[in-house]
């Protein structure tokens, strides 16, 4: 289940032009393959890591280098339009940030499925907890690892799954 909402043209050119001010007032370049590369994320409903979307973007660049894609990834990043999660995994994923919407996840370390999830109850706890302690809030990341309903029902073997929980608390 996704919970990404459907961006719209004015988005999207709210997006760019967030962009392109932070490229001018850090004095980059704005270029077609930055613009290409964000354009290409907004349309993503799903996350992407950095290899895989140079191969795509190379579909409709041949020129772009995967440097280009990373420099540009970490510039979205600082500028607030990308978030960057790991999920376990030993490289990063990346995912439009979308103003209106804060989303967590489940992740399955089977077929490293990632299910994103809203729960308001969640973040009012987190906030009470940050109250309780006098403590300010900039970010956080809620992160849950497991094995998902059909990789759990593949292997039903209560052995099998016993197993790969014990190589969590490895």
């Amino acid at each position: 289940m996704s919970l990404k909402t459907k961006i719209t043209q004015e988005d999207r050119q709210q997006s760019w032009a967030k962009f392109e001010s932070f490229l001018k007032a850090r004095g980059l370049k704005v270029t077609g393959q930055r613009r290409l590369l964000l354009q290409f994320l907004l349309q993503l409903k799903h996350h992407i890591d950095a290899d895989s979307l140079h191969q795509s973007l190379k579909n409709k660049d041949a020129s772009i280098s995967r440097g280009t894609v990373y420099r540009t990834l970490d510039l979205l990043v600082q500028c607030g339009l990308v978030r960057k999660s790991t999920f376990g995994e030993d490289h990063a994923n990346y995912e439009i940030v979308h103003h209106d919407e804060h989303h967590d996840h489940l992740i399955c370390m089977e077929c490293k499925k990632v299910i994103e999830f809203y729960r308001a109850d969640l973040e009012k706890l987190q906030d009470s907890i940050c109250q309780h302690y006098k403590f300010i809030p900039m970010h956080h990341s809620h992160q849950i690892f497991g094995i998902c309903n059909q990789c759990r029902s593949k292997d039903s073997d209560q052995i099998n799954l016993t197993k790969k929980i014990s190589r969590l608390n490895a």
